[in-house]
């Protein structure tokens, strides 16, 4: 059992189908646990009633909860999510929340020793508070550090795009996102994300929706075309292949065995609704053995 922490955000998505709890951190903490691992959510909330059942919610899930911060000035975080045609969501995220001020503590100083994985993204970065508070945790973890883009809205920029895959073992982002990365970094416009590697990182992954991925190491380029589900939202399933990425690399897995696993869990999460639908592991073995592969 391997130590996974997601690091950053953690808020309720408010859903057309109603609230859950989210966050791209905390929805790849929770398939972390999904797979078995020990899943922790460094964040923070407001000492307020969706933080107090926040925490809840993620212990009735299985999530160490032991390192939540509460922050008596700032609210829970929240987002107004709107779910387009095929799926697609839209978000509008609140500003100025109790995850813009994380801080550094003796607590998770302790747990930047102890992990074994560390999933961090751009948004919980907006803030410098949040962002230094991140920074610190990465350099002063020996963990495999997954740099999980996540462009949202206008809440990203050069220097914590590039700082961030400076300090990353692993960088996955989607195909939307790649041109854009490409041009904030000032590299050419092909869309080749090979040329990430030579910025630090070892593994970079670009997802495709439905048409599957492509990941690349020095060595090797692995192309998967995906799974058919009927997908009720793709909200966490991003996150979703995230943790099946990283469960398999700490396993030292093939990157075709890694980027399969990844696949098939996030095409799982796309026929759920929401980032942390409610399951079991039978279930979750059985979805992973009868998805189809595409064709």
């Amino acid at each position: 059992m391997f130590t996974i922490v997601g690091l950053g955000e953690i808020l309720w998505d408010f859903l057309p189908t109603g609230r859950q709890l989210g966050g791209a951190p905390t929805n790849f903490a929770y398939m972390s646990h999904l797979l078995g691992n020990r899943a922790v959510v460094a964040s923070r909330l407001g000492k307020d009633d969706l933080g107090a059942e926040a925490t809840e919610r993620l212990k009735s899930l299985g999530i160490d909860a032991s390192h939540l911060q509460r922050d008596a000035s700032h609210p829970t975080g929240t987002v107004a999510v709107e779910v387009r045609r095929g799926g697609q969501p839209r978000f509008t995220i609140q500003e100025n929340v109790a995850w813009d001020f994380l801080q550094w503590s003796p607590s998770w100083k302790k747990l930047a020793t102890i992990a074994d994985a560390v999933c961090f993204g751009t948004l919980a970065q907006r803030s410098p508070q949040s962002r230094r508070t991140i920074m610190q945790f990465l350099k002063h973890t020996k963990a495999v550090r997954v740099f999980d883009v996540n462009l949202r809205q206008h809440f990203y920029s050069t220097d914590v795009v590039r700082g961030s895959i400076a300090l990353a073992t692993i960088v996955k982002m989607n195909d939307t996102e790649l041109p854009i990365v490409l041009k904030l970094l000032g590299l050419p416009q092909d869309k080749n994300p090979r040329r990430l590697l030579d910025l630090g990182p070892k593994l970079v992954c670009v997802t495709r929706g439905s048409r599957g991925s492509v990941l690349f190491t020095r060595r090797q380029t692995v192309e998967h075309p995906g799974f058919r589900v009927r997908v009720a939202d793709t909200v966490g399933a991003g996150d979703a292949f995230t943790a099946g990425l990283a469960h398999e690399y700490l396993r030292g897995s093939s990157p075709e065995h890694m980027s399969d696993t990844a696949n098939r869990l996030g095409s799982w999460a796309a026929a759920q609704s929401g980032g942390t639908p409610a399951t079991n592991m039978k279930s979750l073995r059985r979805a992973l053995r009868v998805l189809e592969r595409k064709p």
